[in-house]
């Protein structure tokens, strides 16, 4: 689970971390109140889960009154498009208004789970802001890793080795010392998939400020962070996602055209496979679960209609649960309910097989029956392809 900028600063504001001053603000008169009450200059930052808002224009430091009523009027109501909003873009309809800072130089700083290693990495960068994705991409050396044990916890020649190879000395040496303590010590006590600060900011007063802060929470251990998953915003999740997860299903949308309906979350990673292995591009991830029934089947094949680039269904079921025949007349009757307008194949292996793929048959559905998964794959493969 994702959270906004300013509830990120809240996060690392609560465990000690130099964050600037700010105010969140839903209106233009809000935001300008903001502003004067902070003092100038200040930044106006669009709240939208996306990377790459000062290049896109929902950024702005503003001086005066009269430059942040025009920021805060340009920026609400936008359609914010990034390189991970698509072309669809994000409309902003929250400000977080903050104070400014003297900025000497700007560093990149991060802490993470990484699963190869079992460890806790820590990526830092003298090379921090808008950049620092083409900088890993075209200079990673300059890109600075240090794996932690989180048994063992952060040492001090951590500490040493990020800040002197950020060039840090002095009380800035001791200052990041205590910060990247504290973000590592939030990651595990808070369950983050990552804590990321672009920019820490060098402040020609010599202090050190957090400028950007993206933070995302494991969504599985929010059953124990009650507090953290109230901060969840359901207006940024992606709306066919959302509508899955009130029907209790997986789903995750993709950017192909060939729909998925798999019970199983194994099993749908490997259809995926097989489905760009016969060249085609799955839209969607969709595990219904061992039990599925005939109204999840509808809902499924509900949501993975909602999109309109699907051009066809590949229903790759194992029959142990969930019987074959019960399977096959869920199908049958979610597709005279719901109207299929795309060729739906399906792939069923388990008890009762020949039962189901007799009923898919006679049903008189666009329904058609494959005997394996390559031969499933090639199929809706095929299909997608047709003009």
């Amino acid at each position: 689970m994702k959270l906004h900028e300013y509830q990120a600063k809240d996060l690392l504001r609560s465990a000690g971390l130099p964050v600037p001053a700010g105010m969140t603000a839903t209106t233009t008169d809000d935001a300008v109140a903001a502003a004067e009450s902070l003092g100038y200059p200040a930044a106006v930052k669009a709240q939208v889960h996306a990377g790459g808002r000062g290049k896109a224009g929902g950024i702005r430091v503003v001086d005066n009154r009269t430059a942040a009523r025009e920021a805060a009027t340009a920026i609400l109501g936008m359609t914010l498009r990034t390189a991970q909003t698509g072309e669809a873009g994000i409309t902003v309809s929250k400000l977080l208004v903050e104070k400014g800072c003297n900025i000497e130089r700007e560093l990149y700083l991060s802490v993470l789970p990484d699963r190869e290693t079992a460890t806790l990495m820590i990526i830092a960068s003298s090379a921090g802001g808008m950049n620092i994705e083409e900088i890993a991409a075209t200079d990673p050396a300059r890109i600075l890793r240090i794996r932690v044990d989180p048994l063992l916890g952060i040492q001090p020649y951590h500490q040493r080795q990020a800040a002197f190879g950020l060039g840090l000395t002095g009380s800035l040496f001791k200052d990041f010392c205590r910060l990247l303590e504290g973000l590592c010590r939030l990651v595990v006590e808070k369950d983050l998939l990552l804590a990321e600060i672009n920019p820490l900011a060098v402040t020609k007063e010599g202090q050190l400020a957090i400028l950007d802060a993206k933070v995302e929470v494991d969504a599985n251990a929010l059953y124990r962070h009650w507090d953290l998953a109230a901060l969840h915003d359901p207006t940024e999740d992606d709306p066919l996602e959302a509508e899955a997860a009130r029907h209790n299903l997986n789903y995750i949308r993709l950017d192909g055209n060939i729909g998925n309906m798999v019970n199983g979350a194994g099993l749908a990673m490997a259809t995926m496979d097989i489905i760009k292995q016969a060249g085609g591009e799955p839209a969607n991830f969709l595990d219904v679960g061992g039990g599925a029934s005939a109204e999840m089947i509808e809902n499924g094949f509900r949501i993975i209609l909602s999109d309109p680039r699907v051009r066809g269904i590949l229903v790759n079921i194992f029959g142990g649960i969930l019987r074959c025949d019960i399977l096959a007349t869920g199908v049958v009757e979610a597709a005279r309910k719901i109207g299929l307008s795309v060729p739906v194949v399906v792939r069923m292996e388990g008890t009762n097989v020949e039962e189901g793929r007799a009923i898919l048959a006679a049903s008189g559905l666009e329904l058609i029956n494959a005997d394996s998964l390559t031969d499933a794959a090639e199929k809706i493969a095929r299909i997608a392809e047709q003009p």
